[in-house]
């Protein structure tokens, strides 16, 4: 019997996808990169926010070592998984709708560029996050670089890249990687809370806002003023702009959920 990589359910609102290996650390391997795009590819429509979870000591590990050490061509055999796991970064990048991840225990490899493409970040107090590629002679990949360089800035990036250190939560917090650290004992609960209050949220807003928040980094801001203007009139227009701006007419909380 194959292994399932991946489960799934529907948790109200919300599309809960869970790495689903920690016998192998959750492991980055062909099935898993497989697994997990079509997760996120088939998220049902009636869902309004995706969580982003993980089974066992481990959120992930990173890629598959044994795997790259039993490939007859390990070039070809790692380059074809970097390109898998690049399309589950696309799939987070463009979800439609928010995207919650709770990690804890050891992020490493590709599993840290997930951080930096899910949209909120809750993460352990205990977390240890390590870049790990140069431990076994790589470069980083599955957004590892991007994702360190912005929060990190350059010179600490390459400093952790380079000596292959690790971030503890604090400090991870600290510099913007994560967002909220909580309690190892709170992570799924505090996690799948924050999911849901996304969820009941305008999530097509805030998918507008993310794209803004994204671009700003590498824009001037006469750049962003147009999308700026562009975006908020089409939030305006959108049910759930208008569905917000009644409810505060009519001095009631407005029901997102039904603004269709």
């Amino acid at each position: 019997m194959t292994e399932q990589r991946v489960r799934t359910e529907v948790d109200g609102d919300v599309w809960r996808v869970t790495l689903a290996s920690p016998g192998t650390g959750n492991a980055v391997d062909p099935a898993m990169a497989a697994a997990l795009r079509d997760a996120l590819r088939t998220r049902p429509p009636g869902t309004r926010a995706v969580l982003l979870l993980a089974e066992g000591e481990r959120f992930c590990v990173g890629g598959d070592v044994h795997g790259f050490a039993a490939a007859d061509d390990p070039g070809a055999a790692v380059g074809r998984l970097a390109a898998d796991w690049h399309e589950v970064v696309r799939a987070l990048l463009e979800s439609p709708v928010p995207v919650v991840a709770g990690v804890h225990g050891a992020v490493a490899g590709a599993g840290v560029g997930l951080l930096g493409a899910v949209d909120v970040v809750v993460c352990a107090r205990s977390t240890r996050i390590r870049p790990a590629y140069g431990a076994i002679g790589f470069s980083p990949d599955g957004g590892t670089s991007w994702t360190l360089a912005h929060a990190l800035g350059p010179a600490r990036a390459l400093e952790l890249v380079l000596t292959n250190d690790t971030l503890d939560a604090g400090e991870a917090q600290a510099c913007g990687l994560v967002a909220q650290v909580v309690a190892d004992d709170d992570l799924r609960n505090s996690a799948a809370a924050l999911a849901h209050t996304l969820a009941a949220g305008p999530v097509r807003a805030m998918v507008r806002a993310r794209t803004l928040l994204r671009r700003a980094a590498t824009r001037t801001l006469e750049e962003q003023l147009d999308d700026e203007a562009r975006l908020i009139a089409e939030s305006a227009a959108d049910p759930e702009g208008r569905e917000g701006v009644r409810a505060f007419v009519e001095k009631r909380r407005p029901d997102f959920r039904t603004a269709r």
